[in-house]
């Protein structure tokens, strides 16, 4: 991961010098008044003849410049633009944009005087994202095709107080890191178990972790996820992991906990009802909303959230093996609501009622979110450029639509409703699993609802599917080819601003 430091201007003499210029905005102080002096009025003049005005995504690079005294300089002078707006997002955007532009360089300076501290840090937040790399499996890469930048120092006259606005972002980008990481492992890698013992490891930033095998499963009536699993060798797991960062209420009484609950399906052949072969192999991020939520619970705890906390994760693959579980088969969820099950390829609901019901039992938490790649059917509704929100509250809702825009995560609320209720109804069992091609990310969403128990009292619930945005087929802002990690900087937004203190 590169190294980020915030430090006291001097111009380079090695490596890049990057001047984050706005749009309108006085171009030249401090270092890029100081290297544009120092070059004979080099650096104005080639911003003038590009036609650099510092919009949103322009950029100019001036190469191996000629410092007038004859010393050595920067190997290249990177100007970027930051728009109209000079907001953290759009900083993020730019530093995003601007790793392709000196990945080359083992070292870099931006020139961030003009840019107030939170700005500075949110610059250095979009390239550290971008940076994402995975290559443990890469044996036999070139030297010459691996990037070098290694350390990023960002020039402020307000250092310390940049420093503080980066800490929290850079816990949260461990999290992001940890959740790409998880996602794209390779299924004989990341099994359940495997995926489970990542958990345990985090232990060491302060969570409390659980880990339940099948006996426990079995115990607590989760024969949905049991249901699940049975036609795999790799036994399942559910994980229960805890951050108690809230101050104590009154009397000791801890407060309710925030509650998150994420699919993880570590591979998803279908089972009996099983996929077409053609891109079988991205089903290993069928996993991804479990990632998403340790990583988050992982960016809480490094950010010390004050906030009390508990992330749950279903851990199952699905198989088609001798003892998979068949199309037509009931299976009683541990809410005690019986399922005929239809299609084998609609398993990630069935995790998540068990899950659901478990959280609400024990925890009776303030809200819950769960996070999953669940249906195909959002994909056509949405595209890749929206997930989509299913919920039981307006104000849950709308503070998730917020945070997600504000860390560009973008969600689109669906509806619920009784006709779409109807469509899950089943002949022989309390509902089926799948109601049909038509709504059906809606059907989907409606089966989890009735996990949701609402008889003692309002329960806040919202239900992001995830299927579009979890892994991308192209590069994004922040956001190289792959796991994206969609919906941890959001819900990380999303507790940070309503639900810490």
């Amino acid at each position: 991961m590169i190294d980020i430091a915030f430090v006291k201007p001097a111009l380079p003499r090695h490596g890049a010098l990057v001047l984050p210029i706005g749009e309108g905005a006085e171009a030249f102080t401090g270092l890029a008044q100081a290297i544009d002096a120092a070059t004979g009025g080099a650096v104005q003049r080639a911003l003038t003849a590009a036609g650099f005005k510092g919009r949103k995504g322009q950029s100019c690079t001036i190469w191996a410049p000629a410092l007038a005294d004859g010393a050595a300089g920067p190997a290249r002078i990177v100007s970027i633009g930051l728009g109209k707006e000079v907001t953290a997002e759009a900083a993020e955007a730019a530093g995003g944009a601007l790793y392709g532009l000196i990945q080359a360089e083992r070292e870099a300076v931006v020139a961030a005087e003009a840019l107030p501290p939170p700005v500075a840090a949110a610059l250095g937040m979009g390239l550290l994202l971008r940076s994402y790399r995975f290559d443990r499996y890469r044996t036999t890469e070139k030297e010459e095709d691996k990037p070098k930048l290694e350390r990023l120092s960002i020039a402020t006259d307000a250092a310390s107080a940049a420093k503080a606005a980066w800490a929290p972002l850079r816990a949260v980008a461990d999290g992001v890191f940890l959740a790409r990481d998880l996602v794209t492992e390779p299924p004989n890698i990341l099994n359940p178990l495997e995926m489970a013992e990542r958990c345990r490891a985090l232990e060491s930033l302060g969570l409390t972790v659980e880990i339940m095998g099948p006996k426990e499963l079995k115990k607590l009536g989760m024969g949905a996820i049991l249901g699940v699993a049975q036609g795999s060798a790799q036994e399942p797991r559910m994980v229960v992991m805890q951050w108690n960062g809230a101050s104590k209420g009154k009397k000791g009484t801890a407060q309710r906990p925030v509650a998150f609950i994420g699919k993880g399906v570590t591979f998803d052949t279908g089972g009996i009802s099983i996929k077409p072969a053609a891109g079988m192999e991205d089903m290993k991020w069928d996993m991804a909303g479990a990632g998403a939520v340790i990583g988050l619970m992982a960016a809480l705890a490094g950010r010390k959230a004050k906030v009390d906390a508990v992330g749950l994760v279903g851990l199952v693959e699905n198989m088609p093996g001798g003892n998979a579980q068949r199309p037509g088969d009931v299976v009683t969820t541990a809410s005690g609501q019986t399922v005929e099950v239809i299609n084998t390829d609609a398993e990630g609901r069935l995790v998540l009622a068990d899950v659901l019901h478990y959280c609400q039992t024990r925890f009776a938490p303030r809200f819950m979110v769960d996070l999953a790649t669940l249906t195909g059917a959002i994909i056509i509704a949405l595209g890749h450029e929206h997930a989509g929100l299913f919920s039981n509250d307006d104000e849950l809702a709308g503070r998730i639509m917020a945070a997600g825009k504000a860390v560009g995560e973008a969600c689109w609320r669906m509806p619920l409703g009784e006709a779409y209720d109807k469509q899950i109804k089943s002949e022989i069992a309390d509902m089926k699993n799948v109601g049909g091609r038509p709504g059906g990310s809606i059907s989907a969403a409606q089966f989890i609802q009735r996990f949701v128990d609402t008889k003692a009292g309002p329960m806040p619930w919202a239900h992001l599917d995830i299927a579009g945005t979890a892994w991308s087929g192209k590069d994004l802002a922040t956001s190289p080819k792959g796991a994206t990690a969609f919906g941890l900087r959001l819900l990380d937004r999303l507790v940070a601003e309503h639900y810490e203190g």
